[in-house]
């Protein structure tokens, strides 16, 4: 209704103008933003019939769509099909774009044949024609209303290198009074979105701005645009599908994302780390955020320089950081101060920015190795193994030596291993040495085995001196390392939940509500399509077959609350069975534990198993034998009977 309002507004006061000389294209155009979804999304294809194919899948989801006609063979022979499209989809909206090959596009053929596809693109049905500013500036006053007659106009500029000289870029565009101002540049670092950013608040007030930074470091400004004030944002079909270096995909933009939600109030997180495309940090955090109704999100930042990163961090601002290798202990001297945890391990996973700017560092990753190894494990007095040396080790390290447990470090260079031994007063071990020793459990702490990779920091012999194995790396959540172990009969922990827990942390201290685990742990399961050992089994998501009509989704099944049996024989409390005797590193069943905002160390404990209810007696018992339905009826009569 309100946009409905709007339209109407907009037309009445167009109508009574004095200076009444808007064409009804112009008017067309001027309402037609009113209506415009947030995420335009780009199409191409050599071929018309593939072109076509990826509009009727989409159209589905996303009724405005950009049709790179530069990317055919031949431009002119998708006018046909555009005809039946709009015909077919009346409720679609259209982008027609033909970039000639000089300009940055595909198309190789002369100005005149661009504007003759672009003017019968829009008689097919296009709404919007999107013309490169070179080519409006090489145009005739009158070839150039003649265009503009057909349709809305939206002028771009783009450049390919960097980010400079948006004014200039601004001026070129302007001299034309088109309906839509488009500048994409190249961000060559963070801060080139902040450049964006202001440039779009600059201007959103008195026209229908686009403005983004191409590249993978300009994939925020995908984003944030529209919280800037852009009229609307783009997106790719699918992955692999990008027209533009750094595009995101539609269903991220929205179900991620929540393109459609930001505004000026959306709170904005990131994790910071290089590289950064394969992350699932944002899916993760956004999805608590989703869940708990936060208004905020939480992007991926390609962090190149740590200053650079800080200034984004104070201009933009952005309220808080998940912070990942290399940069955990990198960042330590840029902050104002740090609470305990950070301090005494030396590594930071997690920025706030205070209310006065100040940046404060917290350690998460305590609370992700703890919160399921103690749901396994009584650490007291267990002798573990570290094996790695870095930011994660020190997590791993202080908080093993917190419990009570007797660590022993194992590192390929062994005077890393050395050196944090000697910080926390534990033990180094030669990995000779390793077949004569019994370990409580084992974690792995490096990349070993990260992305798929059939190489394990253990091998199926070393690992005989094992009684649990936690593997830290959470892509794939099957390690090759965890693979062997319940090869074995070992009880495996996947990375996915050390990765959940300081993750769920992360959003506690960030918005100070407790964080939705089990959502955060069903969506990262879903992502990576495998459901992790020792995990609650999550159903993956069924891929949605587009091509065929659209059919009624039934409500999914809730998560069991409860993980499944490990392999070495351990059973769930819910069936009932009684916690076993404590003893050295005796292994305890897996449950799930609520976290709880502090500054300090967190204790996890098992929760009590919940009381089993039993099953309900039926409310009718029949008298006849087996196969005999025909006497259940009088035995409720003579029920009746009874309590009369």
């Amino acid at each position: 209704m309100k946009t409905l309002y709007r339209v109407a507004t907009v037309a009445v006061h167009l109508y009574h103008s004095p200076e009444m000389s808007v064409s009804p294209n112009q008017l067309a155009s001027r309402m037609l933003r009113l209506r415009l979804p947030k995420v335009c999304v780009c199409l191409s294809a050599t071929e018309p019939s593939d072109l076509f194919y990826q509009a009727d899948l989409q159209v589905r989801e996303n009724n405005f769509l950009e049709f790179r006609l530069d990317y055919l063979k031949n431009p002119i022979s998708a006018i046909p099909g555009l005809k039946r499209f709009f015909e077919y989809r009346p409720d679609a909206i259209g982008v027609a774009t033909c970039r000639r090959a000089a300009n940055g596009g595909k198309f190789r053929g002369s100005l005149s044949a661009e504007i003759d596809v672009l003017i019968k693109a829009a008689g097919a049905g296009c709404q919007i024609l999107d013309l490169e500013v070179e080519s409006a500036e090489a145009l005739k006053s009158a070839e150039f209303e003649r265009l503009r007659s057909k349709a809305s106009l939206l002028l771009s500029f783009h450049d390919f290198r960097q980010t400079k000289g948006l004014e200039k870029s601004f001026e070129r565009i302007a001299a034309f009074s088109p309906d839509f101002y488009k500048v994409v540049t190249t961000a060559t670092s963070l801060h080139d979105n902040v450049e964006m950013l202001k440039f779009l608040q600059k201007h959103k007030d008195d026209h229908a701005m686009l403005g983004i930074c191409m590249g993978e470091q300009g994939a925020i400004s995908r984003v944030l645009c529209v919280r800037a004030g852009a009229a609307f944002t783009f997106a790719a079909p699918n992955h692999g599908e990008p027209t533009a270096e750094g595009q995101i995909t539609a269903r991220e933009m929205q179900e991620t994302y929540r393109v459609d939600q930001l505004d000026a109030a959306t709170r904005i997180y990131g994790v910071a780390a290089n590289p950064v495309r394969h992350s699932l940090s944002p899916v993760l955090i956004n999805t608590a955020m989703r869940r708990e109704n936060v208004n905020a999100v939480y992007l991926p930042l390609l962090v190149e320089s740590l200053d650079d990163l800080l200034a984004c961090v104070r201009e933009i601002p952005i309220h808080g950081l998940s912070v990942t290798m290399p940069f955990k202990e990198q960042i330590l001297p840029l902050l104002d101060r740090s609470e305990q945890l950070t301090s005494a391990t030396g590594s930071c996973n997690t920025v706030v920015r205070s209310q006065d700017g100040q940046l404060i560092g917290f350690n998460t990753d305590i609370q992700g190795i703890l919160a399921p190894l103690e749901a396994q494990l009584t650490l007291t007095g267990a002798d573990a193994l570290v094996i790695g040396a870095g930011g994660a080790a020190r997590s791993a390290v202080y908080a093993l030596k917190q419990r009570g447990a007797n660590v022993y470090i194992l590192n390929r260079t062994p005077a890393n291993a050395q050196r944090l031994a000697k910080q926390f007063e534990v033990n180094t071990v030669r990995r000779s040495d390793l077949p004569k020793m019994q370990f409580a459990v084992a974690i792995n702490t490096t990349p070993v085995g990260m992305g798929g990779t059939v190489e394990s920091p253990l091998s199926e012999k070393e690992l005989k001196s094992v009684r649990c194995v936690f593997d830290l790396v959470y892509n794939p959540a099957e390690t090759r390392l965890l693979q062997m172990a319940r090869a074995q009969g070992i009880p495996a922990i996947s990375g996915v939940e050390m990765f959940v827990y300081q993750g769920a942390r992360q959003f506690e201290i960030w918005t100070g509500k407790p964080a939705p685990v089990e959502q955060m742990r069903g969506a990262v399961l879903r992502q990576l399509g495998v459901r992790a050992p020792g995990a609650s089994p999550v159903q993956p998501r069924p891929p949605v077959e587009r091509a065929e009509a659209p059919q009624p989704t039934p409500p999914a099944a809730p998560p069991p609350s409860v993980p499944e049996k490990a392999k070495a024989g351990v059973k769930s409390r819910s069936e009932g069975t009684q916690k076993p005797v404590a003893k050295k590193s005796a292994v305890k069943p897996a449950v799930k534990t609520p976290l709880t905002v502090s500054a300090k160390p967190v204790s996890v404990k098992p929760t009590p198993p919940a009381t089993k209810k039993s099953a309900p007696k039926p409310a009718v018992k029949t008298a006849a034998g087996k196969g005999s339905k025909a006497k259940a009826a009088p035995a409720v009569a003579k029920k009746k009977t009874r309590r009369r």
